[in-house]
Order: structure tokens, then C-alpha cells, then sequence
């Protein structure tokens, strides 16, 4: 008697989490908990029970933390430790497509990006810049320009009290290179100039499908940026379904991830339930 009615009652507070329901949906009132109406409870549990199946039937896997549904990719949020960022869409506006920023004066840094630099790093997370340069294939500019407008960012970022821990460009033109995204290249690079990254707890923001496809092979967070539906290169939407969330643009994507960080973070003592699909 005492287990069937804890496994109603388990079964009712679970539903209650999941689906919002009122708390007293028991079906047994203050009596019945003593009472001898074993049939009647056997008949409640046996259909809170399909419920509950019912419930979860149309999940693979999901974390619940305080009734809150995490899905299992963003919840790498708790253990973040570097942000790749692409650079252009996503730092400073994004040229036509078949057009270049080629020097400084035609660098014009987003709102709200050096406040979303500055978060992520008083968050103590490393924040590296990885960006495709086929321009300099073309011969439309050099990598000498791209580093100067580096240089000239870093020098705005500084003087704001904040930094990007490094920056990385692919110069080749297509199919030339392990190091154009979405090929692993530049993370590469970056890793060998600082060893603690791993992508397990690294995220990628950026505006395309090669961005998210980057994230993707290397088995990091992926966060898809909206910007200007002008700039957006072909095959944006493909880039959306890759993406493990969307923002429009990099404050929002810095200000959630860092409000996932702390939320999962402040939660060790959290059961996580995996329960496979059907």
C-alpha cells in the first residue's frame, strides 16, 4: 500500500513539473490516504502512470533541473570556457556578399559588441575571433590589412578595459586549405597558442552555415546570430537548424549564455533524469 501510493504521488509531482498542472491532482483525499480503497488507487496510479509515459514519449533525452527542460547541448553552458566568435556579421557589419572590409575606416563594430566582450571576459571566459579571409586570395587585400584592423580593434577593445584573447584567419580561397571554415583549421591554431581549449567547452557564434557547421564537426555549442536579413549569406536557414539556439545578435547571444552558465551552475546538488525515447 505505502509504495503504491509513493509511486503516485512521485508520478503526480513529476507531472505537475513537467506539465504545469495543479498540485492537487492526487485524487485521494486526506481519507482515502488511510482508508481501505485499494482499487481506486490502483486505478489512479495505473493512469497517472500512462501519463507519465505519455509525457515523456515525445523526448529522446531531457535534464530537468527545478522543472526547467534542458536541452543536452546548451547545458555545456554550465562548463563554458572559451567563445569563438566569427568576425564579420557578428563583430562589425557585414560588407555585400562579394564585398570586403579592407582597412579600418570600413570596420564598423556592432552595438553592443564591446559590452558583450567585456561580459564574457569579467565572466572569466576566452574569447578568440576566427573569421574566413578569402579576400586576400582574390587579392582584394592583404593579411597585413587584417591584421592592422586587428590591431586597431584590440586597441578599442583595451581602452574599454576589455581584450580578445586571439584572433585567426583563414587567407586561402576555397577548397585550398585545412583551415577554411568550417574545416578545423583555425581552431587548431588556436589551441596551439593556448592548450586549455577543448571543444567540449567551447561555444561558436556566428551568422552562417559554415559557422555553425564548424561547431558542429567539432562538437561544440552552436549559436546561430540573426543580423541584417540583407548581409545574411545563402543558405541561412540550414545554418538555423544547426544552430543550438539563435540570437540577434551578440549581446543577447552573450547575456543568455552567461545567464545559462550561472543557472546551471548554481544547481550541484541537480538530478538530472535521462530518459530514453521510445
Amino acid at each position: 500500500m505505502k509504495q503504491m501510493l509513493l509511486l503516485l504521488h512521485l508520478s503526480n509531482y513529476f507531472l505537475v513539473a513537467r506539465n504545469g498542472l495543479s498540485k492537487n491532482v492526487c485524487g485521494i483525499g486526506s481519507a482515502g490516504h488511510g482508508s481501505s480503497s485499494l482499487p481506486r488507487k490502483r486505478d489512479l496510479l495505473r493512469d497517472r502512470l500512462a501519463a507519465l509515459r505519455k509525457s515523456l514519449s515525445c523526448y529522446h533525452i531531457r535534464c530537468y533541473h527545478n522543472g526547467v527542460i534542458t536541452p543536452p547541448n546548451t547545458a555545456r553552458a554550465a562548463s563554458l570556457k572559451t567563445v569563438f566568435l566569427d568576425r564579420d556579421g557578428v563583430v562589425n557589419t557585414k560588407m555585400p556578399e562579394g564585398h570586403w572590409v579592407t582597412c579600418w575606416s570600413e570596420f564598423h563594430v556592432l552595438p553592443g559588441v564591446i559590452e558583450a566582450i567585456a561580459a564574457l571576459k569579467r565572466a572569466r571566459l576566452r574569447v578568440i575571433v576566427v573569421s574566413n579571409q578569402r579576400g586576400i586570395a582574390l587579392g582584394r587585400f592583404t593579411g597585413d590589412d587584417v591584421q592592422a584592423i586587428h590591431n586597431q580593434f584590440q586597441q578599442m577593445l583595451t581602452a574599454s578595459g576589455t581584450s580578445v584573447d586571439g584572433f585567426y584567419f583563414c587567407p586561402h580561397d576555397r577548397a585550398q586549405c585545412n583551415c577554411r571554415k568550417p574545416l578545423p583549421g583555425l581552431f587548431e591554431q588556436a589551441r596551439a597558442d593556448h592548450p586549455g581549449i577543448r571543444a567540449e567547452t567551447s561555444v561558436i557564434i556566428g551568422d552562417s552555415k559554415s559557422d555553425m557547421e564548424f561547431g558542429r564537426r567539432l562538437g561544440m555549442m552552436t549559436v546561430f546570430i540573426e543580423g541584417d536579413p540583407a548581409r545574411q549569406k545563402p543558405g541561412v536557414e540550414a545554418g538555423r537548424a544547426l544552430a543550438d539556439m539563435q540570437a540577434g545578435a551578440l549581446f543577447d547571444a552573450a547575456q543568455r549564455l552567461l545567464a545559462m552558465r550561472r543557472a546551471l551552475g548554481e544547481q550541484p546538488s541537480t538530478m538530472c533524469l535521462g530518459f530514453p525515447g521510445k
